[in-house]
């Protein structure tokens, strides 16, 4: 069991990071908080659904138009919805719940409330530390490990991802320094809708697709986040893998364990914050987001 919880662990905290890292990225550039950004996670997991199976496009055809897909109607809503708005937080707040909503009843309207499942991308199995583990795992671990190095390369070696940053630190600074500042911010939505979308896609064979599976992984990422630092990338990635973990020693060890998953998961969350309270990672200061 120990073997197969650390591989379960690996995989779920991999996912959660792509979401959590996306999620601060939001926060610390274009101070937003962007309670629909899991749903996009749902609407990429819909559209493989609807592409594979229902128009019979292939499955790496499939992946790639729904990342795009998702990725372009999350920086549209940041453009014509959000950004106007972006200095009001609890307006923010109100119009990304609505958002969400907004995209749980339309997957309701278009596929129902049935469970829909997605087949592996890569069938079979493979022995991993004395335990068969599913390809599709090992393929979720790779590609999200993937995606959070190139974002991280993105970040912290290119020059749109130091602008990003200076953004993220003081925006008359960046002002200043020439950077556009609004064009930055929409990089940094339309680069957390890629995760995103992303996760969405490759969790898509492992979970079930239905209207609701948005809310589970938005309680978790809140978590993590708040638990790691707002705004700071390194604490995400520490705290999806804190959460992670726990999540799945509280489904492998405790019975009814599913159902109590997310109030461990804040628990852990405010026994941080007593200690720490601006989290891990977080910026005590302006200057040190990100």
């Amino acid at each position: 069991m120990l073997e197969q919880i650390l591989i379960t662990g690996l995989t779920v905290s991999a996912v959660y990071s792509l979401l959590a890292i996306g999620f601060s990225l939001v926060f610390g550039v274009a101070r937003i908080i962007n309670l629909a950004h899991t749903a996009l996670y749902m609407l990429a997991a819909y559209l493989i659904y609807m592409l594979t199976y229902l128009l019979g496009l292939g499955v790496l055809l499939s992946l790639m138009a729904s990342i795009i897909v998702t990725t372009a109607i999350g920086a549209a809503t940041y453009k014509s919805l959000i950004e106007r708005i972006r200095e009001h937080e609890i307006t923010v707040i109100i119009v990304t719940v609505a958002l969400a909503l907004v995209i749980q009843e339309v997957m309701f309207i278009a596929f129902g409330a049935r469970y829909h499942g997605i087949d592996s991308y890569i069938p079979g199995s493979t022995e991993l530390l004395g335990v068969r583990v599913s390809n599709q795992h090992l393929l979720t671990l790779g590609v999200a490990a993937f995606c959070t190095a190139i974002t991280s390369v993105f970040l912290f070696k290119t020059k749109t991802g130091l602008a990003i940053r200076v953004t993220a630190q003081d925006r008359e600074i960046a002002n200043l320094m020439g950077i556009n500042v609004d064009a930055m911010c929409l990089t940094a939505v339309a680069l957390a809708a890629a995760l995103a979308a992303v996760a969405g896609a490759i969790v898509a064979p492992i979970f079930v697709v239905e209207p609701h599976m948005w809310m589970s992984p938005l309680v978790m990422v809140m978590a993590i986040v708040v638990l790691g630092g707002l705004g700071s990338i390194k604490g995400s990635f520490v705290g999806a893998f804190i959460l992670g973990y726990a999540e799945t020693l509280v489904v492998f060890l405790f019975p009814m364990g599913s159902f109590i998953k997310a109030s461990v998961a804040i628990a852990i969350m405010v026994a941080v914050l007593l200690i720490k309270p601006e989290g891990l990672f977080g910026a005590v200061f302006e200057e040190e987001r990100l």
